[in-house]
């Protein structure tokens, strides 16, 4: 991939070697006289490379099928199936990652708990409370 890791503008192997991951956060590669606030620098050896900017936090990674499965398979088990504890645990975990950011987000979960937007909307007041 080297060539300024595909189109970044730097070529340095830390770099090449978070290239992948970055992309899939949504993030960006910025070279170093271009970072800003909220921009993390990737050092190597003492000196700045590189940096990563990423994406507004109300933004979130993947859309909401995936981070519904993600962490159902995280929990071992259909969302629907899960126990009240469980399921808590479920909607922290789409909090976490940004799920409710999601127009009719609250709704969708929901459903796939199998329990009422109510419910949801009690559990989120706990976590964020």
């Amino acid at each position: 991939m080297t060539e300024s890791a595909a189109g970044t503008g730097v070529d340095h192997p830390l770099v090449e070697a978070v290239h992948a991951l970055v992309a899939r956060l949504g993030a960006e590669i910025v070279t170093p006289d271009a970072l800003r606030h909220g921009d993390v620098p990737l050092v190597w050896e003492g000196e700045i490379v590189a940096g990563v900017r990423l994406p507004p936090a109300e933004t979130p990674v993947g859309d909401l099928d995936s981070l519904l499965a993600s962490v159902a398979d995280e929990l071992g088990s259909p969302l629907g199936e899960l126990g009240r504890a469980e399921k808590q645990r479920a909607v922290r975990l789409l909090e976490e990652r940004g799920a409710f950011a999601y127009r009719k987000s609250a709704e969708a979960v929901a459903e796939a708990l199998g329990v009422t937007r109510f419910t949801v909307y009690n559990y989120l007041n706990r976590i964020r409370g």
